[in-house]
């Protein structure tokens, strides 16, 4: 059960009473709601309502409903919400699919299986971030070994006659891995390689081999990448790439690193969108009774 926010004002003059209401409960429109309380007042169902106006400005929500001298706040308040969509019955379906199965959950069970889902969601986004730095900083060795033989390697592809001989050659040279040592971090290399790459391709003891990605990139090197500000830049992704290569492992890794990753993903979630609180929960709510509709009154009993 859902109710608005309603609170009853008293002048301290005239002992007038006002009933302003600040908040109505979700998916009520407001103007409807004033259109039902007039058709219960001119049908006589609401009695005790002198005025009833809408004040509401962009400082947010505030109907005035104006109580009629002698009659009880309390008791009328309690009318509308009987009688109006001031209090209502808001419905939530709990039926979810677990595991393929329909099953009526609470709301423990609900937050269990959405981390559930979370922790799987997580862990396949880093398996396939993993796969991707991996890959680009496999290209980048490639693109390191060029950066130390380019002499050599500008002779290969000038003495061949074309592109697929020229990528034949790269891939049949042995080059000494000390090309690589601009690329700080050779001796994690191994964070960088592919899980697809075949054995042959890679550091080989003390020597590079080529992979075919690699050799097809060096041939798509355009001399301008060969100066040494772009040569920085190489190192410097290569490096971030296993700064990133080594989180993600760590993350698949360690169940309590995965776990903090999706509360830290919820909090910021929670920093975009939230807003605060705009309704009260409250232990002690009940639905309006008969009795509370009935004003009190003293009587004289004869006996």
């Amino acid at each position: 059960m859902v109710r608005a926010k309603a609170d009853i004002e008293t002048d301290e003059k005239n002992g007038a009473q006002t009933i302003l209401v600040r908040e109505l409960p979700f998916q009520v429109n407001k103007a409807r709601l004033i259109e039902k309380i007039a058709e219960l007042i001119k049908e006589k169902k609401i009695d005790g309502i002198s005025a009833l106006r809408d004040e509401s400005d962009k400082d947010g929500m505030r109907i005035v409903i104006e109580v009629r001298r002698g009659e009880s706040a309390e008791v009328l308040l309690n009318n509308l919400y009987a009688q109006t969509p001031m209090e209502s019955a808001f419905g939530v379906n709990m039926v979810a699919l677990v595991d393929g199965q329909p099953r009526l959950l609470n709301l423990k069970d609900i937050l269990e299986a959405f981390i559930r889902h979370r922790r799987v969601v997580v862990n396949r986004r880093t398996v396939y971030e993993l796969r991707k730095a991996r890959d680009r900083a496999h290209l980048l060795e490639g693109l390191g070994v060029a950066l130390g033989h380019i002499d050599a390697m500008i002779q290969i592809i000038k003495t061949s006659k074309d592109g697929a001989m020229a990528k034949q050659r790269l891939l049949a040279q042995t080059w000494t891995a000390s090309a690589i040592e601009a690329l700080q971090g050779l001796a994690d290399h191994g964070l960088a390689r592919p899980e697809s790459l075949e054995r042959e391709y890679g550091l080989q003891g003390h020597d590079y081999r080529l992979s075919p990605i690699q050799a097809q990139a060096i041939l798509d090197l355009k001399l301008q990448r060969l100066t040494a500000l772009e040569q920085q830049e190489i190192v410097e992704e290569y490096r971030g790439l296993l700064d990133k290569i080594r989180n993600y492992m760590d993350i698949l890794s360690n169940p309590e690193r995965l776990r903090q990753v999706i509360v830290d993903e919820l909090e910021a979630m929670q920093g975009m969108f939230s807003e605060p609180r705009r309704t009260e929960l409250r232990a002690d709510a009940h639905e309006v009774q008969s009795e509370d509709l009935i004003p009190e009154e003293e009587r004289v009993v004869t006996l």
